[in-house]
This record gives C-alpha cells, structure tokens and sequence, in this order.
C-alpha cells in the first residue's frame, strides 16, 4: 500500500518537474525572442510610446496679381499649447493665462486638466500677447510659430481670393479652388517624453521641416481692380442700389483683369461680416439680362442671314405676339428704321421681329452655343448655370421675350465672356484667373494658355455686328453716357424687371446694365456692370454706362493704350458735364502715380512734388505702408495722394486701421464729392452726402476712431458760397 502511494507521489512530483521545465523553456524561449530576435521592433516600439508628435504648419503660397504683387500672404503668428502633465496648478495657471487669451478662467482650467499630452489654448495670436505670454514663462505652457494668412489689401477682390481658416485651408474663393496648389504639406517636431509627458533629458527630438505651398500668379491687376471696385462703390452711393457686379476681361485671352461685387467684405475678418458679403454674385447670381442679350440675337441673326445691317423695320411703339403685346421703351414708335438703327435704339418690336425669324429651334442652337445655360468652367467655385428652357418647351411668345432679354436668365461671367465673342472675331474663350503655379523655387508647376471654347460666329459677322453696338456709345445712341473721347467703344446697355416672388415681375425693381468692349475695332477690354435695384433712374444707360465709362478710360490710360480717333466736340459731349477741352487735357496731361510704399515720408513728399502732385498723410509712423491711387495709376497734374504712414512693425497693416480693428475718419473737408467718395469707400467706410459742391464739414469728425461700415455724413456747398 505504501507502495503505491510513493509511486503516485513520485509520478506527481516528475509531472510538476515536467510541466515547471515546459514552462521555463518557454519563457526562456520568450525572453530570448523579445531580447535578441525582436529586440529592434521592441525597442521601435517603445521608443514610439515615449515620443510626442507636433504638427508644424506649412506656410500657403502667394497669391500674386499678373504683375507679381501681392493679394494674399502668410506671416508668421504663435499660437499657444500646453502639456498638462507639466502643470502643477492649473487654477492658478488658468487665472493667469486667461485675461492674455481671453478666455473663461473655469473653462481654460478645464483645458488644462485634460489627461492629454498636448492640448491647444489659442491658436494665432498677435505679437504683443505672444511677448506677454513669454513673460509669464508659466510651466507646461509653449508658443509655437504658426502661418496666419494675411490679405494685405484689405477688401480689394476679396470675392476672387475668399478666404482661409484657422488651420490654413482654404474655404473660399481661389483659397478654396487652388487648396491643392497652396497649402503645401506640413511638417513635425517629435520629442522623448517619459510616462507624464514631461521630456527625458537627451532624449531623442526629430524636426520634420514642412513643404511650404506654391505661389499661384492670377491674369488680375491690381490697379485695373482697384478702379473696378472704386468706381463701383461710387455707383452704389450715388444710385443707393442694392447690390452691384462689373468685370473686366480681355477679349482676346479670356483672363479675368477685375472682378468686383457690392457689398463686399474684408477676408483678414470674414467673421465679422454676413455670409451674403461672401457670395461671388458674378458668377453664382443669375439674372434676367434684359436688352444687353440683345446682342445674341443680332449675332445669331447677322450669321444666319436672316436680317443684313441695311434691312428695315417698321416700329409703331409695340408689336403683338399671339395675344400678347410688347411695347417699346420709345412709346410713340421709331418708325421705318434699319437694323443698324434698331441696335442703337433697342427697338423691341425690332427685336421680337427678328427673334421670329430665327425661329425657336436656330435660336436656341445659338444661346447654347454662346455658352448660356451651361457653366462657363472659370476657375472659381460656386459657379450658376443659369436658367435657359430648351427649344422644344418654347412658345411664340417665349421666342420674342427671349430675343429682347425676358424669360432667361444668365449670370454675369456668362454675358461678358459672349460679348467677348462678339469682340473676338467669334471665337467664344474660356474664362480664366489662373495664369500660372510657381514652386517656392520658382519653378514652373502649371500655365494657362487661351483656351479657344468654339467658334460661335464668322469672322465677318463679328466685325459687323462691332461696327452695329459702336453705333450704340454715340450721343444719339442708348449708350451715350459710355462716351470715351478719342476711343471707338462698342457696347449694350440693358434694363430689366426683376422677377416677382409669385410670378410675374416685381413692381418698381429693376436691374441696370451695361456691356461694351474697347477699342472697338481692335478690342482690349471687355466691362460689364450691373446695377441691382437702384433707387431713382434706372435705366442701364444711365446708372450703369457712366460706370464704365470711368473703368474703361482709368484702364486705358494705365495700361497706355492711346486714343485712336480723333477729338470732335459734338460726339464726345456726355452728360457729366465734360468738356472736350477737359477730356483732352487728360489724355495728353497725366501722370503715372509712382510707387511710394516703403519709402520715408520726406522722400515720398519729395518725389510727389516733382511729379505735380499733393500729398495727404493719414496715420503715424515713420514709413509709408500704403497709398491711394495705387502705383502706375495714371492721374491728372495736382491729385491728392493719400500716404498711409506706420512702422516696421506695421508693414503687413493697411490704411489707418489700429489694433481694434477702429479705422481713422480721414479729413475730406474741402474735397469734391467724387474725391471724398473715393477716399470714404477706400476706408470700407459708407457716405451720405448732403448738397452740391465742396466739402464743407462732416460727421464723425476728422481723426476720429469708428468700425467698418460706419456711415460717414458729409455736407457741400458750392465754391462761391464756402469762399
């Protein structure tokens, strides 16, 4: 028995012996694995729980205007972090942090407690709470330098740029669409750091340097947006319209030169300003053209054959179309009038007669192939169709409303690059900003070149149908006020009703437009303004024409493209007054505004009183930061340059704008109203004006600091009575 017994016991010792060795050579395998097979991958590993990443932000590329000046930038901003671990009182932490940042004590310690090994506090933050930080030198709190986009002309094509965020993407605008291009890829830091995240000493740190964006040159200038945009705020003043739109293209190119909307907004703030300030109305607002679609019709007919310049029609003041009547805006009738002469008119009945001829089919074949009801594939996002009824749902009286601007609706970027057609020998363009992607090292990532779209009409109907709208910008014309002295101009104007909310058309609202090209006969420029809802007259010829007028003369004259025909006084005369002495004093007596950014006040005065020129300084500062006109702007003898002053600091600052975001009222007293119109909407700031003559006085005083927006009131006498 007891036998049996030893035997059992010993049998359970060796398989305890047994399992015990299994065991051992087991973790003894183990440990040789982990120690000498794996030991790389483990220590990888480790040493990868022990690092901490920081991403480093790339900086955008530029955005460059054709002439390489810059619209948009990145400057260098800190922003703040902390490593909670390294933080032995987040109260007091908190407490101390939280008036820099401007930030709620409870919820900064919140952020300061997190069992996290980086956390951000604020993001981009200016240079004077940056040094204030650093003084605190407070435990677990760092700066780190940040890119922070910067517009440096404030609200000039801000709906061409839009805009970027907080982590440098693009959200708007050619920040969104050219993302690809500019926003580069970003680089790190990484650090030992042991179990609390705070760091080992000697331990390893990496830096992966970011790829910085590429610059994106646009067909833009800058001087040619800057009269766009200045000439379009005055129109807004004066009309106290809604909203307005103007373009500027070459014909020839299709590359956009300006692109302006009102309202507009500042990118540097976007957030302060309503979404709608954002919205590219160029190109995402479609609206019913009214008689500047009138040049589709007379194209599509002219190539067509369906009517000759020299054909007659009879206007008795209205035509009628089934059971429908259309009147003409000339109630009484034009009478027998050629087909030259229904152009210049904007006769309707003439119009309507030669849409029916057409027919809905070969029509319809002819607004498609102008690019209507289709996008355009300019380089901007956002872009509308418009909306064009395919022929088949036409009817009789569809065809006649269609062919004097009724029942459709086009957006602008689609109107002006058809007239650019027109202007081009026929040849429909492809709109574009782009004109080329640069590397940081200058090398050439992406070109545009003109693009030809389709040949929408010959050659010859094209320089026929040029020589008809010249006809329209004569003082006997609908285009008058569009009169440039010594310049063939040809162009449309247009006058529309707004569609109502339930159909129909919205009683007393109305759409002013003008679309023309210069110099006719070998064109160089194409403007389209649009004038939404003026108040008072509103007619095209009369709100819209005069406008671009001024962009085409101020375009002119700065890009040196000389008069072609010679001066006469009956034909220049226009309703501003001008006379052809004035005009021709201009043309042969201006003066290039010369580049004084950057330059001290003593030699920015100097070289202005060479040129003939006076000199008003706005700010503090021992340089000049900006001015007004722009440089290159061509100028007649004795114009008032405005020298925005301000310190190294201050370069990237615009205008007379502090640290609040408060803009300095400048002092206009003894300005004309197209001056103070002009220096006001310089300052984003808006006008009421009171009277006729020379500024007098005004309110909020001169020197005083207000927001954007802010209404400026300004009263006028005549010259006699202020002497």
């Amino acid at each position: 028995m007891a036998g049996a017994v030893n035997i059992m016991v010993r049998r359970r010792i060796t398989a305890l012996f047994l399992i015990m060795g299994c065991i051992s050579f087991l973790l003894t395998f183990r440990l040789v694995w982990i120690q000498f097979i794996r030991s790389e991958y483990y220590q990888e590993e480790a040493l990868k729980q022990r690092m901490r990443e920081v991403q480093v932000e790339p900086k955008r590329g530029i955005i460059f205007d054709r002439n390489k000046k810059e619209l948009a930038v990145s400057a260098s901003a800190d922003s703040v972090f902390a490593v909670p671990a390294e933080i032995k009182n987040a109260h007091k932490t908190a407490e101390a942090l939280a008036e820099v940042v401007d930030m709620e004590v409870v919820y900064l310690e919140t952020l300061l407690s997190k069992k996290q090994s980086f956390v951000w506090i604020k993001r981009k933050i200016d240079d004077k709470n940056s040094q204030k930080i650093r003084s605190l030198d407070l435990d677990g709190i760092g700066l780190t330098e940040e890119s922070k986009r910067f517009y440096p002309n404030g609200t000039l094509a801000a709906q061409i740029l839009g805009f970027a965020g907080i982590d440098s993407q693009g959200l708007d605008g050619l920040e969104l669409y050219y993302d690809q291009y500019l926003r580069g890829a970003p680089g790190w830091i990484v650090a030992e750091r042991d179990a609390t995240g705070r760091k080992i000493p000697q331990g390893e740190q990496k830096y992966l340097p970011p790829k910085n964006g590429n610059d994106v040159i646009l067909t833009i200038d800058e001087v040619i947006q800057y009269i766009t945009e200045r000439e379009l705020s005055k129109a807004m003043q004066e009309t106290q319209a809604k909203s307005g739109t103007a373009i500027v293209m070459d014909p020839k190119t299709g590359g956009i030169l300006a692109l302006a909307n009102y309202p507009t907004y500042d990118p540097n703030h976007f957030g302060k300003y309503p979404q709608t300030s954002w919205r590219n109305a160029s190109i995402s607002n479609s609206y019913e053209p009214g008689s500047t679609f009138k040049t589709i019709t007379a194209a599509a007919a002219l190539e067509e054959g369906k009517t000759t310049i020299n054909d007659h029609f009879f206007c008795s003041g209205s035509i009628k179309v089934g059971p429908d009547r259309i009147k003409c805006s000339h109630t009484e009738g034009h009478g027998s009038q050629s087909f030259a002469d229904i152009v210049k008119n904007s006769c309707n009945p003439g119009f309507v007669t030669v849409g029916q001829r057409l027919g809905k089919d070969v029509f319809g074949k002819y607004i498609k192939a102008f690019g209507f009801g289709e996008k355009t594939g300019i380089d901007l996002p956002g872009e509308a169709k418009g909306i064009v009824r395919p022929p088949e749902q036409l009817r009789p009286i569809d065809v006649a409303t269609n062919s004097i601007g009724q029942g459709i609706a086009v957006t602008p970027i689609q109107l002006a690059v058809a007239v650019s057609a027109v202007a081009n020998n026929g040849k429909l363009m492809q709109p574009h900003l782009l004109k080329e992607v640069r590397s940081p090292d200058e090398k050439v990532i992406k070109k545009v070149t003109p693009t030809i779209v389709r040949q929408v009409i010959s050659q010859e109907t094209a320089k026929t149908l040029c020589e008809t709208l010249a006809g329209v910008v004569t003082k006997n014309g609908t285009g008058r006020n569009a009169v440039i002295e010594g310049y063939k101009i040809a162009g449309k104007t247009g006058t529309a009703q707004k569609p109502g909310p339930h159909g129909g058309y919205a009683p007393g609202k109305y759409v002013g437009s003008f679309v023309g090209f210069v110099p006719a006969d070998d064109p160089r420029l194409t403007v389209l303004v649009s004038i939404d809802e003026p108040k008072g007259a509103y007619y095209g010829g009369t709100v819209a024409a005069p406008v671009v007028r001024e962009i085409m003369r101020d375009s002119l004259q700065y890009l040196g493209i000389p008069p072609s025909e010679p001066i006469d006084n009956d034909k220049g005369q226009n309703n501003t007054g001008e006379s052809s002495q004035y005009l021709e004093e201009s043309l042969n007596r201006t003066i290039h505004v010369p580049p004084l950014t950057d330059l001290s006040i003593v030699e920015a005065r100097q070289m202005a009183k060479l040129l003939g020129l006076k000199v008003q300084i706005m700010g503090e500062g021992s340089k000049v930061v900006n001015q007004i006109p722009k440089a290159n702007v061509r100028v007649v003898p004795d114009t008032t340059i405005i020298l925005y002053l301000g310190d190294e600091q201050k370069n990237m600052a615009q205008g007379n704008t502090d640290q609040k975001g408060k803009m300095e009222v400048p002092d206009v007293t003894g300005k004309t109203i197209r001056d103070v119109a002009e220096i006001i909407s310089y300052e984003s700031m808006d006008i009421n004006i009171h009277g006729s003559g020379i500024a007098v006085r005004q309110k909020p005083h001169a020197g005083e600091k207000v927001n954007q927006g802010t209404l400026v009131e300004v009263w006028f006498e005549p010259p006699s009575v202020h002497e």
